[in-house]
């Protein structure tokens, strides 16, 4: 991995966000190794570009750092966000740890979740639009409806190992992840709450990533991997470090096969323009703040993510 090129020359169109316990793809052969410096910061991690079998680049990011140095408010969210749209991404998978907070969703099943509601408490940098320049971004559909589908194709690879993947479709109704700050877990009382609020999943990382992916234009979608049933049970015990572990292991053996999966399905649908493309433009016209009252550093910043979007003075 250290004598890895540490430049790519051709457009990077799909991301690959790894959470806690997926730090590389196995799957896939390294090709590059970037270090990208944003206007926000580094990323937490160096960006790995590998090749599919046909010759499609796929850029990985590991969310917590290569040695998940990372807690959830301390990720560099904006800056790993940032850096992908940089190198030409358009469509971001990004997989997480949670807990369960439904019985069906049993510990090792996936989740594709289509709605957040966000329990973080204001401490992470959650836009890319501020210091005078006011922008608002649509986020009643926090996650990529066409995305999803394309992944859930790939369902029978996880079907194969016993783990079942839960959608809207199988479902039959939304999918609702509960976003919290964290690190510490949550008590049995909030964990009924969260029930309450018709909870899915739980987890520490969606919020900023999928708001933050929305202002960049990309198409995102959050693969979650179930580990737990949070606290919510009674008459067990509530969720402990070991007993997240534990699962842990088998997720990532399943994550890497999901992904390879993923990606026979999604590769020809980017190509072809049918993924990656749907917020194309949506961002244009976000600013409510007159472009004369904006300063240069600003459109700078912002000439990085969306450039020509807002010229410089």
């Amino acid at each position: 991995m250290a004598d890895l090129p540490t430049t790519f020359n051709e457009p990077v169109l799909l991301g690959v966000i790894g959470g806690t316990g997926l730090y590389h793809l196995e799957t896939l052969t390294p090709v590059a190794r970037l270090t990208v410096s944003t206007p926000w910061g580094h990323p937490s991690s160096p960006i790995t570009i590998s090749r599919t079998k046909t010759g499609f680049p796929i850029a990985f990011l590991a969310r917590h750092g290569v040695h998940h140095q990372f807690n959830p408010s301390e990720v560099p969210s904006r800056a790993n966000i940032a850096a992908l749209k940089s190198i030409g991404v358009k469509a971001i998978i990004a997989f997480s740890a949670v807990g369960s907070l439904q019985e069906p969703i049993r510990p090792r099943d996936f989740v594709l979740p289509t709605q957040i509601i966000d329990r973080t408490k204001g401490i992470r940098p959650s836009t890319f639009f501020e210091g005078g320049m006011v922008g608002h971004v649509g986020f009643g559909d926090p996650f990529n409806e066409t995305l999803a589908k394309v992944i859930a194709k790939a369902a029978p690879v996880l079907t194969e190992k016993g783990v079942k993947l839960h959608t809207k479709e199988t479902a039959g109704k939304d999918l609702t992840l509960i976003c919290m700050e964290g690190p510490a877990f949550s008590t049995r009382a909030e964990s009924h709450m969260y029930r309450s609020f018709g909870g899915s999943v739980i987890n520490m990382s969606a919020i900023p990533e999928a708001k933050l992916a929305k202002e960049a234009e990309i198409s995102y979608q959050m693969i979650c991997m179930s580990t737990d049933y949070d606290a919510w049970r009674e008459g067990e015990e509530a969720v402990t470090v070991e007993t997240v572990v534990s699962h842990l292991k088998a997720n990532s053996e399943n994550a890497h096969n999901f992904t390879a999966a993923i990606l026979d399905h999604l590769e020809p649908e980017i190509l072809a323009g049918k993924v990656g493309t749907d917020l194309e433009g949506s961002m244009r016209f976000a600013v409510s703040t007159s472009p004369t009252q904006i300063s240069r550093s600003m459109l700078e910043k912002m000439h990085f993510l969306l450039p020509g979007y807002w010229p410089l003075p």
